[in-house]
């Protein structure tokens, strides 16, 4: 919706007759309301009433005990859904839907220090009183079966078959035609919801794509992603397939990530160019790269937020298992992608496809916000490859309950992001980790039961 337009007269042009009002949780998951024209115009300033306790269950519809819900939290009281109005766009998904995107505000107005929407929108705040605004993309991996959605459920989702066929490597052009034809309906979605896009291609593993967004400004790179997931959820159901965003649904199978590309600029020049040495990052890309890998451990969870998502990490399959950079080396954690002045970029390859996108990139640009104002020298450069390093190389953890235990320690991390929100993310996280051991899954398995169940349809 364009600023010289008024709510009303936009609702009135598209023809809207029911707007979807919508969050995610801290669990990456979309969640929201749907509103008539009129109710949606009665609170587009101030927003709706939206209970709380949309943050206090897990992904199983169970609620969290075991820690301090914080002073936003009443006994069920409601807390505030109150609309982004430049996020407002037509959804083609159904007739007359429009959707906006929604911070979650207490009952004064004040963000809630648990909307991880707000927490991006702190830390990128933070950047700019440094005099930075910056530029990202997020790579969106995802795999697709032939089966609908009715019948995976009825299956467990075991035993599907990736769309596509389950021969072949990375960028194959020889996919059968209904593997094009879902990723074609998909691209025809985001140009009518008018998302912006450079391309999909065949990825790494039976029926796995990758879809590429154009670099924007942060916040609206995190949108564009929550926006473009659930897109490709409704074009993949309508087409009678179905689609996981889960970090590693196979063991058999490489799984998916959720790789940031980011570039900061000041006074409209890229800062991480250093013309006097193009191939190589300028001095403040040292540092930011030095920041986020001192705080990597620490930043583990909100990028490895599952218990399925360490089934990803594994030696020589993709994913980053050690804490280091390097030029151009995709094997390590933070790869310096240099050259000229619209290429250069940091590329973080730690996140996993089920991350809470607003929480991964608050925490990455928090690592980066504590390099640049310490001037963090990030160490050598990793100039072999980064997986099956010898014994002593700077791991990255490998469990959840490690990760939380990273954090838990932290200060840096929890100063940049606020304390409200890390104690209430570290304690829907060691809830995870207890569910996971006490209600059916099983660390033995290459991917458990429960894990699918859990994550494979909403995550």
């Amino acid at each position: 919706m364009s600023d010289s337009t008024t709510v009303a007269d936009w609702i009135d042009a598209a023809s809207t007759r029911v707007v979807r009002a919508q969050t995610v949780t801290l669990d990456g998951v979309l969640v929201g309301k749907h509103l008539s024209p009129k109710k949606f115009l009665s609170g587009a300033e101030s927003g709706w009433g939206f209970a709380d306790i949309a943050l206090a269950v897990d992904l199983g519809n169970v609620t969290q005990l075991g820690f301090d819900f914080g002073d936003w939290r009443g006994e069920m009281r409601d807390v505030i859904l109150r609309p982004d109005l430049g996020t407002m766009a037509p959804d083609s998904s159904l007739p007359g839907l429009a959707s906006v995107l929604c911070d979650l505000v207490d009952q004064t107005g004040a963000p809630l220090p648990v909307c991880s929407r707000s927490a991006l929108k702190r830390v990128v705040g933070q950047l700019t009183q440094l005099g930075y605004t910056g530029k990202a993309a997020v790579e969106i991996e995802a795999t697709v079966f032939e089966e609908s959605i009715d019948q995976a459920r009825a299956q467990g989702f075991k035993d599907l078959h990736p769309l596509g066929g389950a021969h072949g490597a990375i960028y194959l052009l020889s996919r059968s035609r209904d593997f094009t034809t879902l990723l074609d309906a998909m691209a025809v979605r985001m140009d009518e919801a008018g998302i912006p896009w450079e391309g999909w291609a065949d990825e790494s593993a039976h029926g796995q794509i990758e879809v590429n967004l154009p670099p924007t400004d942060i916040l609206t790179a995190a949108d564009l992603y929550v926006r473009t997931k659930q897109l490709m959820r409704e074009v993949a159901y309508e087409h009678g397939r179905t689609i996981t965003f889960m970090a590693r649904w196979s063991p058999d199978q490489f799984g998916q990530g959720a790789h940031i590309n980011l570039s900061l600029q000041r006074d409209g020049e890229n800062v991480f160019f250093d013309p006097a040495s193009p191939r190589r990052p300028s001095e403040t890309m040292r540092h930011f790269i030095g920041g986020v890998l001192r705080t990597l451990p620490a930043a583990s969870s909100f990028q490895y937020p599952t218990v399925n998502s360490y089934r990803r990490i594994a030696e020589f399959d993709g994913p980053p298992t050690t804490a280091t950079w390097g030029v151009d080396n995709k094997s390590t954690a933070v790869r310096a992608v240099c050259g000229t002045p619209k290429l250069t970029r940091v590329e973080y390859r730690v996140p996993s496809a089920d991350v809470n996108i607003y929480l991964s990139m608050a925490s990455f640009l928090a690592g980066g916000l504590v390099g640049l104002r310490e001037r963090v020298d990030p160490g050598p450069e990793c100039t072999v490859m980064a997986w099956g390093l010898p014994e002593g190389a700077p791991r990255l953890p490998a469990t959840l309950s490690q990760a939380i235990a990273e954090l838990a320690a932290d200060s840096e991390l929890t100063q940049v992001l606020g304390p409200e929100l890390v104690s209430y993310w570290i304690g829907t996280r060691r809830w995870e980790w207890l569910q996971f051991h006490t209600t059916g899954g099983d660390p033995e398995a290459g991917v458990s039961d429960w894990e699918l169940e859990r994550y494979f349809e909403h995550i």
